[in-house]
């Protein structure tokens, strides 16, 4: 009977168990954010690679800005739920959208 539970308790320590961060990767070419829009839970990490020549930002107005220099990585981990749209402070038509759930 016990090795009977034994799947049960596994099955609802997987479920109980709370999901790992990770780090979500968005590519700057050419002056576009890729993926535009991204999908993530608060405590992840949301990691820019900047493959242009020039610097470039991850702004939300009123909020956060992730500074990326050229041919470099910026990064920043999510610590509130809610939609985020942010652009670059230099080059306002570059544009991306997160959505990060608790």
């Amino acid at each position: 009977m016990r090795a009977a539970l034994l799947p049960l308790a596994t099955a609802l320590a997987l479920v109980a168990s709370p999901a790992l961060a990770v780090t979500i990767e968005v590519t700057i070419d050419k002056l576009v954010f890729s993926p535009a829009s991204v999908e993530a839970r608060v405590g992840d990490t949301i990691e820019w690679t900047n493959k242009d020549m020039i610097v470039h930002t991850a702004t939300v107005k009123g909020g956060w800005e992730v500074t990326i220099p050229p041919k470099s990585k910026g990064r920043i981990m999510l610590k509130a739920a809610g939609a985020v749209d942010y652009f670059c402070r230099f080059h306002p038509n570059m544009k991306g959208h997160l959505e990060v759930s608790p």
